[in-house]
């Protein structure tokens, strides 16, 4: 029995699930240096994956996380993919030759992500950033690969990495682009892409039970020494702190603690390869296990997962049949 929680690290949990990675097929998006995604392949290399694919924009940026991973464990396979989740096309592109590289795909991480982007912007198609990229693009990345993660043999995983920035707002179904920006505020435009997140894999978990395929969004934890913050001050993130805590009123905010960047994957990689969580898919896990609160209405229901498949189904122009 696992004894995992919020300062366990990444390379602690792969160590004790060694024999879950030993063998697999990982996606990875957004591993950048320095990051939450790179800790993810870093660690998990540690478990002797067959293939580790990291998918990003740049591959200046995510080299370095190779060369540590050939380094390291030279019997690991790493092979870098270009995605730019901000453009639809490119996302396609990207599936298209991971369905040629691989047979089968066990985990997708579904781990890149911006946050409280300052002004108002959208994707190459017209979508919010931070809902373009956060989840638009993660969808449709997900729906392209679905025949090889059906093909995976011992069934497959979607992780989809949330925030508790989620609290502030659920999706608006009918305003995505918060009245083309007019309405737009960066810690709502973030907790609406958090949001997504966490209705998606309930959503997964649920259409694809009788396929064999678990999903779990999580909060990986408040991690300063990531890039995800380079650009974004501390007078800013007070800022975001405040915006959240005018929206959730009542309701009962999560203590929130800053972890180093070695425990920022841990949760990831116990979502992707832990068996006790057979049981528990569609769940939001935090500090490596099931998260214990309350959850905010807005993202609980089947009305909402399906409103927000149909959406993005809409966004995407495809049909993600299942």
């Amino acid at each position: 029995m696992t004894n995992f929680g919020a300062s366990t690290t990444g390379d602690e949990v792969a160590t004790a699930l060694r024999d879950q990675i030993k063998g697999k097929t990982i996606l990875i998006t957004g591993p950048s240096k320095s990051s939450i995604g790179a800790e993810t392949a870093i660690s998990i290399a540690v478990g002797s994956p067959k293939l580790i694919l990291l998918a990003g924009r740049t591959q200046d940026k995510i080299q370095p996380v190779i060369d540590t991973i050939q380094q390291k464990y030279p019997a690991v396979a790493t092979i870098f993919i270009p995605l730019d989740l901000a453009d639809q096309d490119s996302v396609r592109e990207a599936a298209k030759e991971i369905l040629f590289k691989i047979d089968s795909l066990d985990v997708l991480i579904n781990n890149a992500g911006v946050m409280g982007i300052r002004e108002y912007t959208t994707t190459a198609q017209g979508i919010e950033t931070q809902f373009g990229i956060n989840h638009i693009g993660h969808f449709l990345l997900t729906k392209l690969l679905m025949p090889k993660l059906l093909a995976a043999k011992n069934g497959a995983r979607v992780i989809n990495v949330s925030s508790f920035g989620y609290l502030a707002m659920g999706v608006r179904f009918d305003d995505w682009n918060f009245k083309d920006g007019k309405e737009y505020n960066p810690w709502l435009g973030y907790a609406q892409s958090k949001t997504a997140n966490v209705l998606f894999s309930a959503a997964l978990a649920r259409k694809l039970k009788e396929k064999g395929l678990l999903a779990y969004s999580l909060n990986p934890g408040f991690i300063p020494e990531t890039n995800l913050q380079d650009d974004i001050s501390q007078e800013e993130f007070s800022e975001g702190f405040k915006v959240t805590m005018e929206y959730i009123g009542d309701f009962p905010m999560p203590e929130i603690k800053p972890k180093p960047l070695a425990a920022g994957s841990a949760t990831s990689i116990y979502a992707a390869f832990d068996p006790s969580l057979e049981e528990h898919s569609g769940a939001f896990l935090t500090d490596c296990g099931v998260y214990g609160g309350i959850m905010r209405e807005h993202t609980v229901g089947i009305e909402k997962e399906d409103a927000l498949w149909a959406l993005s189904e809409k966004l995407v122009g495809e049909k993600f049949e299942v």
